[in-house]
C-alpha cells in the first residue's frame, strides 16, 4: 500500500469518527475542494466553514476501491450521513484526493446529487 493510500484511509477513518477537527488538521491551507456539482472551496476557511456546513451526526464512509499515481489518490465510495433526527442519507462517490507533504491539498469528488438517498429511521 502506498503511503499516499494510508492518508487517504486515515482522513476517511477521522470522518467515520465524526472528528473534524482531525479531517480540518489533514488538508494544506490551501486546500482546494470540490464537489464537482456545487462550487468548489478553496483555502482552509471555506473548507472548514463547509464541513461544518453538513449539520450530521455521523458519517460511515466505506470505500469499495482505492488506487494510487504518484500524489494521487482515487477512490470509490458510498458516503453515509447520520443526522441528530435519527434519519440518514447516503450517496455513491468517485473521489480523486492530491497528497503534498503530507496532507490533502486538492480533493474533487464526484456525485450525482439526485443520488442522495434518504435511508428509514430504523
Amino acid at each position: 500500500m502506498s503511503e499516499n493510500i494510508g492518508i487517504v484511509e486515515a482522513f476517511i477513518e477521522a470522518w467515520n469518527k465524526y472528528d473534524l477537527d482531525t479531517v480540518e488538521a489533514m488538508v494544506t491551507p490551501d486546500i482546494f475542494y470540490h464537489n464537482i456539482p456545487m462550487e468548489p472551496c478553496i483555502g482552509h476557511a471555506a473548507f472548514k466553514g463547509f464541513v461544518r456546513s453538513f449539520h450530521a451526526s455521523s458519517a460511515n464512509w466505506v470505500i469499495h476501491a482505492v488506487a494510487a499515481n504518484g500524489p494521487l489518490v482515487l477512490t470509490e465510495r458510498t458516503d453515509e450521513f447520520g443526522f441528530a433526527d435519527g434519519s440518514k442519507m447516503s450517496i455513491r462517490v468517485m473521489g480523486i484526493f492530491e497528497i503534498q507533504d503530507g496532507k490533502i491539498s486538492k480533493w474533487r469528488d464526484y456525485f450525482d446529487p439526485a443520488e442522495a438517498n434518504p435511508i428509514p429511521k430504523s
